[in-house]
């Protein structure tokens, strides 16, 4: 710890995901890391008015439930998913519940965008992948709703202007709105211009490490917490957070997978990669941690199987997740695969019912078990995972030695050993709790602990968390096979 500092800080990290949230309470000190779960509760879109939006006061609630569970704290640190935002009026009051990500509005936006700044000009000012959710398709899809609005704040930074009546804009998840200069890390303002986007709706930008603010003092007495208790920017786009907590060992190439309900896999970068190798390889350049790089792609995630754990148990027929692997272990390999980055799979519905349909039109056997279907899931994620640590090695010139898993993906003993097997290197996997665990060594930093840089970080991940090895097996023809097989059957159904 830096002199003058206590021994230990104890620090509370707001970790949003789309599916839920929870409010953890991290101890830093020396050869000292952990957090603990203090509250923890559901998320998810809901319908209105025939649109998805997020139920942003409710959640705004139930932080404020798990602050007051977390008692006293040196600092609170907000992360969340990226791309979807809240817009306030010039009195500070939020005009709407934000827009889902999933929400359909987007639809054939891109191809709108595209007539005014082309496909290769906005790769190389932003470096972002394409996805059609991302910020600028949500605006120009409202953009004549805007005239009210004076100042849009993305998700974590709208929770942490309510903490403390400052507004901004962290620069991690600012990158991710493809309206953001990667190469100036500031906000792209002739593009915004070129959209018909008001340049005011965009805030200050702000460090992973800067002081927001203190807590409101009204709101610092309901906690119970001190006055000038701080509220900190942290990597507050979720998978930025994680990274920072990716175990690796200096001078080993490392690939990652931060798996949950999407699956970022990719590299750490220095400089940003904006070849048309990359931009058509769809890898995007994202912002990290003390200004790196997180060059990756969105691979769908274990979304498709919680889906289809959701549809089955809404039919009569729910599957215990343990049991259900193990069956799907014990099934036959390659007996069929699907494009898991097929646009089908984006919005919420009855995934079994699409798988099947994609191997049907694919001429491939329909899995007729869930666990059957399971497999044929996590083999598909597997391979997705294969071709994208294996690109992301062709496009920078550093291919992987190892692949670090993290995120609650890292407990699917089956996924984990299916990746290791594809990708024919080790696979270490954990800590589960990776974007807390970068969420709270961001803040403690910050707060006097002495971890100067991204190494000294891991290095303590390292030390106190224990990790589990999976060694590739198999022959890694069967997985050639699989993919040319993938590729065919994809070519035939175009």
């Amino acid at each position: 710890m830096a002199p003058g500092m206590p021994r230990s800080l104890r620090v509370a990290a707001v970790d949003l995901g789309a599916s839920s949230g929870r409010v953890m309470v991290g101890t830093v000190g020396e050869g000292v890391l952990t957090v603990e779960e203090v509250h923890r509760f559901p998320n998810g879109p809901v319908q209105v008015g025939g649109a998805l939006h997020w139920d942003i006061r409710r959640l705004h609630r139930e932080m404020l439930d798990g602050l007051r569970k977390a008692g006293a704290v040196d600092g609170v640190g907000i992360d969340s998913w990226a791309v979807d935002y809240g817009l306030l009026d010039d009195s500070g009051t939020l005009l709407g519940d934000p827009y889902c990500y999933r929400d359909a509005r987007t639809d054939g936006v891109q191809e709108r965008v595209f007539e005014t700044v082309s496909e290769r000009e906005l790769y190389d000012l932003t470096g972002l992948q394409q996805l059609p959710f991302n910020t600028v398709y949500q605006l120009v899809a409202s953009r004549d709703d805007l005239g009210d609005a004076d100042t849009l704040l993305l998700v974590p930074d709208l929770l942490g202007y309510w903490l403390t009546g400052r507004p901004g804009a962290e620069h991690t998840n600012a990158s991710t709105t493809q309206l953001y200069d990667v190469r100036g890390r500031l906000w792209a303002q002739d593009l915004l211009d070129r959209l018909g986007l008001p340049s005011h709706l965009f805030p200050a930008l702000r460090e992973p490490g800067d002081v927001v603010g203190p807590l409101l003092p009204e709101l610092a007495a309901e906690l119970g917490l001190p006055e000038q208790s701080p509220v900190i920017a942290v990597g507050s786009h979720d998978t930025a957070s994680a990274v920072v907590a990716v175990p690796a060992a200096p001078d080993t190439p490392f690939a990652y997978i931060s798996s949950g309900t999407w699956s970022l896999v990719g590299v750490e970068l220095s400089e940003p990669v904006l070849t048309d190798d990359a931009r058509l390889a769809n890898f995007t350049n994202e912002g990290g941690v003390d200004g790196t790089i997180r060059f990756l792609r969105n691979v769908t995630g274990l979304w498709v199987l919680s889906e289809a754990m959701r549809q089955w148990a809404e039919d009569g027929d729910p599957q215990e997740l343990g049991a259900l692997l193990a069956e799907a272990a014990e099934a036959p390999p390659f007996a069929a695969v699907v494009d898991i980055d097929d646009p089908v799979f984006l919005p919420p519905g009855d995934m079994a019912a699409r798988v099947a349909e994609q191997c049907y039109a694919t001429g491939q056997p329909v899995p007729s078990t869930p666990a059957g279907l399971t497999r044929c899931i996590l083999e598909s994620l597997a391979l997705a995972y294969r071709r994208t640590v294996r690109r992301a090695g062709e496009l920078t010139g550093t291919p992987a030695e190892v692949v670090h898993v993290v995120g609650g993906g890292s407990l699917n003993e089956l996924l984990c050993q299916l990746t290791a097997d594809a990708c024919g290197v080790p696979v270490l996997a954990g800590p589960v709790e990776a974007a807390a665990l970068g969420n709270v060594l961001v803040q403690a930093r910050t707060l006097g602990a002495d971890l100067p840089d991204l190494a000294a970080m891991r290095r303590l991940v390292r030390d106190t968390h224990e990790l589990r090895v999976y060694q590739p097996s198999g022959d890694t023809a069967d997985w050639d096979a699989a993919e040319a097989q993938l590729s065919a059957s994809t070519a035939v159904q175009r």
